[in-house]
């Protein structure tokens, strides 16, 4: 079902629930960052299990959840960090598509175990695009903002039937250590050799400082074999920027497409990027070498 009136309405917003999709890559030169779900596997089996293209959009949640009232016959799917789903009180699947009625109030609960869920509705969420994408970007402003009680958001037209036999997600336990692989460079000359020996022997968390910006470390700093300042230089996903406290920052969704402190590595887009989105404060956090077997 499609149209005026096919829309879902905020009733609890959660600590920060915004819309995502796959971003809006290709403005890096405007100062723009790409954006996007930062669990991207998650987004995307979301939107498989309703026969949604990739790229639509859908809402990612942080830690507790959202409440939403479907203003029309809907059909959801809750995927990423595990949580308890309810509508009009009664326990629904996670991870599967839910058929909600018009009048339905679906209550996405905490997570338990991870950190960010997402919520995908049959169409994709229909808010309007800027720079072609409808994803919520917290650093630049840009796109629709975080959701609050009361929004209601509009639901595309949806495609085709799903495939039938679309995979069902396991619920994904949370890691014991988020192991990060790194590939050094371009500025890890900026750093002492015994640093660079001990950050693959070091251990780190995550900092309760994290956000969708950058995820940030507590642990041992690194030496810096160079002083000075670094000219601006251009960012991109994943780079691990070392600010004056010398503890590594890894960058994510909403980075800034610039930075003047050293790069010591990138860690590559893919599943470790995914469960550096799922990662809690707290969480243990060490880096090894890309391409090295993870013991």
């Amino acid at each position: 079902m499609s149209g005026p009136g096919v829309a879902l309405q905020v009733l609890r917003p959660g600590a920060l629930t915004t819309v995502q999709d796959l971003g809006r890559p290709g403005y890096a030169h405007l100062g723009v960052p790409r954006s996007g779900a930062l669990d991207t596997g998650a987004h995307r089996l979301a939107n498989r299990l309703l026969g949604n293209p990739p790229e639509a959009a859908a809402l990612e949640t942080t830690l507790d959840g959202v409440s939403l009232r479907a203003l029309a016959p809907v059909v959801i799917a809750v995927t990423g960090a595990p949580c308890v789903v309810r509508a009009s009180g009664h326990p629904v699947p996670w991870g599967a598509p839910v058929r909600l009625r018009a009048g339905v109030e679906v209550d996405i609960g905490r997570a338990e175990s991870g950190l960010r869920s997402y919520v995908a509705v049959r169409g994709g969420f229909a808010v309007p695009p800027v720079l072609g994408s409808r994803s919520t970007d917290l650093l630049s402003g840009l796109g629709p903002a975080a959701l609050s009680a009361g929004v209601v958001l509009p639901v595309g037209t949806p495609g085709p039937d799903p495939v039938h036999g679309v995979d069902a997600p396991a619920a994904p336990g949370p890691p014991r250590e988020l192991v990060l692989p790194l590939r050094l460079g371009p500025r890890a000359d900026w750093f002492t050799p015994a640093s660079i020996a001990g950050l693959w022997r070091s251990h780190y968390r995550v900092s309760a400082a994290s956000n969708r910006i950058g995820l940030r470390t507590e642990g041992p700093e690194l030496a810096r074999a160079r002083t000075g300042e670094l000219p601006s230089e251009g960012m991109v996903l994943g780079a691990v920027q070392v600010p004056p406290d010398g503890r590594p920052v890894v960058f994510l969704a909403d980075h800034p497409v610039t930075g003047g402190y050293p790069v010591i590595g990138v860690v590559p887009r893919g599943p470790a990027l995914d469960a550096a989105a799922q990662s809690r404060p707290g969480s243990g956090l060490r880096f090894t070498p890309a391409g090295a077997g993870v013991g």
